[in-house]
């Protein structure tokens, strides 16, 4: 027995008429149309919109966390602050609710591949073939990608090219258990894990070939993003020779490329029809392979609302939110619950080193006329000699152009409170609203956010796709199996088509912003042991910050100590990291999950 919802990976806006929760459906007898299976499907897609997954919580919570993206200035939650210190137990919430999520959509995908075969063998026509296979190849990927993160995140240790073979991965399910013997399965060894996902992501390819989606599908998965993923799970298992191989298809037949800077810049946030964020070009755009389908539909609070609009959004963006300043420019209001900000040792990574800036009085302040920040009257206004420099910095590229795709800076970039976006309702950007001390830049996050009216103006609903596979990923995983397959002028060449891209240059012809070998200097502080000259290890952590791609990074090239002692001491509480090279590169298995499946019992990662 499984749950099912219909329209949930439709492409652009999706009618919520047709979104139905259709409760429990007897496995005697359904489906008995295509539109039934169909319906099956969109939970294995739906259920990434779930809560525990980048519905609420991943990305903002788990990654930013982990990563470091954010300083977290909220700390009424243990287990977020718990991660944001690397400090996690086998009862911590969100590694629990992680692992639930990312199961649920393993489930959601061997159901869907089981009433494939029962719809085949019951209902199917000749006719429908074609499509029940594509629907195949798709449970396939789901599952494949599914898997992929459990392994990653909860894996006791990648694969190398050295061994790792008989590592602890996850439990491997390939149907939906319909006893209870059937839920208890040890954990299957790193190999196995890894082999089911390549295995998987081939047999997509080859169901799915050729297969073009009409617009209001677009949002379904292709043989190219089953490649593109097949290709990133070989270079995460250091094969290289596979990875170059299918990887470089990609790159030559998928019709794929690196979308340019002028549209790459605002890629990130929401298509909603307001002077600030009309920008629906950019969803499924030149170089997206997959992202998941997000539509500013509101229901009672967001994805805890009803249905059936809390099924085509998400809020995420409560979490993260950017901050603007009040009415008269002396404070700042989160445009959500501005939980966390950017971490300051992340501008000083993209080359942004400029001290904190200081308040002086502003001396074009009419003091006969209210202070009103969309004016510009306001008693206090940054050093106008800081002004000057971080303009500079801005428009001279000083700092990585990456910096302002990623984040907003105080006093310098603009939201807006309320809908429509007019110019009375224009904000500067503030520091963080809820940093507990001054002493931070307190920069608001970009990608993802919505910039055009507070959350609770639209219901908590996000508005922004999230890129799940796009080219700018595969050129550089491209680059990193070519330099380990001693192939570094073609590793090269891929790390600054990236890297041209991001100053709005020509991606295939050479410029003065080029790295010249791969130990070059990047933008990353002398000190920086992980990033100062490793141009491909900093293009993947500028390239794809705040997309929940960095942690991985860090757990398969084992730099986390590194990682630790960069950031330093950690808000909320001005905490260090409790780093641990035996325990902290896995997340722990829930104590729920080994106290209810015996198979599992002496088998949680080392260090718990």
């Amino acid at each position: 027995m499984v749950m099912v919802a219909a329209g949930l990976f439709t492409g652009c806006t999706k009618d919520p008429d047709s979104v139905t929760d259709l409760g429990r459906y007897s496995s005697g007898s359904y489906p008995t149309s295509l539109d039934d299976l169909t319906s099956v499907l969109g939970t294995a897609y739906a259920n990434y919109r779930h809560e525990y997954l980048s519905g609420f919580q991943l990305l903002c919570k788990t990654f930013a966390a982990t990563e470091h993206t954010s300083n977290l200035v909220y700390g009424g939650q243990a287990y977020w602050n718990d991660i944001q210190y690397n400090n996690m137990n086998s009862s911590n919430l969100l590694a629990k609710q992680t692992w639930q999520g990312l199961f649920t959509g393993v489930k959601d995908a061997n159901a869907a591949l089981d009433r494939a075969d029962f719809y085949e063998a019951n209902y199917m026509t000749s006719s429908e073939l074609q499509m029940v296979n594509y629907i195949r190849g798709e449970a396939h990927f789901l599952r494949a990608y599914y898997y992929f993160m459990l392994e990653c995140l909860y894996g006791e240790s990648y694969i190398s090219a050295s061994g790792g073979d008989d590592k602890m991965g996850v439990p491997i399910f390939t149907k939906v258990p319909t006893t209870l013997a059937e839920t208890q399965q040890p954990r299957s060894s790193a190999k196995q894990v890894w082999d089911l996902v390549k295995q998987d992501l081939q047999t997509a390819a080859q169901l799915l070939q050729g297969v073009h989606w009409e617009d209001r599908y677009r949002g379904r998965v292709t043989d190219w993003a089953a490649k593109a993923l097949l290709g990133k799970a070989y270079v995460f298992t250091q094969d290289w020779g596979n990875a170059k191989t299918i990887l470089k298809e990609v790159i030559d037949n998928s019709g794929k490329t690196l979308m340019p800077y002028d549209k790459y810049r605002m890629a990130f946030n929401s298509n909603v029809g307001s002077n600030l964020n009309n920008n629906p070009n950019c969803e499924f755009n030149e170089e997206s392979l997959f992202e998941i389908n997000v539509d500013r539909v509101a229901a009672d609070y967001g994805i805890f609302g009803g249905m059936p609009n809390k099924n085509l959004t998400t809020s995420m963006g409560l979490i993260w939110s950017p901050s603007g300043f009040n009415d008269a420019g002396t404070g700042s209001i989160g445009m959500g619950y501005a939980n966390e900000c950017v971490h300051d040792r992340n501008l000083v990574r993209f080359g942004y080193d400029l001290p904190l800036y200081a308040l002086v009085d502003n001396p074009d302040f009419d003091i006969t006329k209210p202070e009103d920040v969309a004016t510009g009257n306001i008693k206090r206004i940054p050093d106008p000699e800081y002004t000057v420099k971080t303009k500079q910095y801005r428009a001279e590229k000083i700092t990585d152009p990456r910096l302002y795709v990623c984040a907003l800076e105080p006093y310098q970039d603009t939201v807006y409170f309320g809908l429509p976006g007019g110019a009375g309702k224009r904000r500067p950007v503030a520091k963080c609203a809820n940093l507990p001390t001054q002493e931070y830049h307190g920069w608001s996050y970009k990608k993802y956010q919505t910039l055009d009216s507070r959350l609770d103006d639209v219901k908590q609903a996000d508005g922004a796709n999230y890129y799940l596979l796009r080219m700018a990923d595969v050129y550089l995983l491209y680059a990193e199996a070519c330099m380990n397959s001693g192939d570094d002028i073609t590793a090269l060449e891929y790390i600054n088509k990236v890297h041209r891209r991001a100053y709005g240059l020509p991606v295939n012809s050479a410029s003065d912003v080029d790295y010249k070998t791969l130990s070059d200097r990047t933008k990353a502080d002398a000190s920086d042991v992980n990033l100062a000259n490793q141009p491909l290890r900093y293009e993947r952590w500028a390239e794809l910050f705040a997309e929940g791609h960095w942690w991985f990074d860090v757990c398969r090239w084992r730099i986390g100590a590194n990682e630790a002692a960069y950031y330093g001491n950690l808000l909320p509480d001005n905490h260090p990291s409790n780093w641990s090279d035996e325990r902290s590169y896995s997340f722990p298995i829930p104590l729920e999950e080994l106290n209810a499946n015996i198979k599992m019992a002496g088998q949680q990662n080392p260090g718990y």
